[in-house]
């Protein structure tokens, strides 16, 4: 399902031509490309994008591409950041679909977004911006678009749009979505994360966790999107809370 959904968005982002603004229609990436690898050596499997024989005009396979960002969705370091968590960031980007600019920019940054992602390292947003231009401008999309794709991978660092970034605020409010789950499935969450940080030692865990819920309630606003800021906002922050609180028992 996720592959078909994939090789549906890269034809789509390719061949339209991009919003007002955001460029011409995207370019041929030529036979013989391969798939772009994280710039860290520890993940860095190549696909075969297309035939050598397909010749010049034939844009690359979208499929390699799919299944090279699907293995690392599935990498056994992640418990959270799986490819469940970029199926529901879809999905929410879905139910959003009326707010951004530019639709295409935005999956193809949720497909990208924690590509590249080590618990224990710091850079994992600045290498997933660095393979989504590797990727996207060897599979044909549209410089412009691709630049766009880049700039959105980055602002999940912070998750902080500036006014008026309707694409930014679509893909940080996706991003976020989880925050406003029922109560089963945001312990799930919460679980799912502290796994993932098994190596950090419980006490400074409990203490990082802390300061990073306190920072997220201390936000004006934790969606930027009308619909988030409706339907997801109260319920996020009463989660948030009750994580707050059973971290101090």
């Amino acid at each position: 399902m996720l592959l078909g959904r994939w090789t549906a968005l890269l034809t789509a982002a390719r061949e339209a031509a991009t919003d007002a603004g955001a460029g011409e229609a995207a370019t041929d990436a030529g036979a013989g490309a391969e798939a772009a690898t994280d710039a860290d050596a520890d993940a860095g499997e190549t696909a075969t994008a297309t035939d050598p024989d397909a010749g010049e005009t034939s844009s690359p396979d979208p499929v390699p591409y799919g299944e090279n960002l699907l293995a690392r969705w599935a990498e056994p370091q992640r418990k959270y950041h799986t490819t469940d968590h970029l199926l529901a960031v879809l999905d929410r980007i879905d139910e959003l679909a009326g707010h951004p600019t530019d639709p295409h920019a935005v999956r193809l940054a949720a497909w990208f977004h924690d590509a590249v992602y080590r618990p224990d390292r710091s850079e994992n947003e600045q290498r997933s911006a660095q393979l989504a231009e590797r990727a996207l401008t060897e599979a044909g999309v549209a410089q412009a678009r691709t630049d766009e794709v880049v700039r959105l991978v980055r602002l999940t660092v912070t998750h902080d749009p500036a006014a008026g970034d309707a694409n930014g605020e679509t893909l940080c409010d996706a991003d976020l979505a989880i925050l406003a789950g029922a109560p089963e499935a945001y312990a799930e969450y919460a679980a799912a994360v502290r796994e993932e940080y098994g190596f950090v030692p419980d006490d400074a865990f409990r203490a990082g966790r802390a300061t990073v819920l306190r920072q997220l309630l201390a936000l004006p606003r934790l969606f930027r999107t009308p619909y988030g800021a409706e339907h997801w906002e109260p319920t996020a922050r009463r989660n948030l809370s009750t994580e707050l609180a059973l971290l101090s028992v």
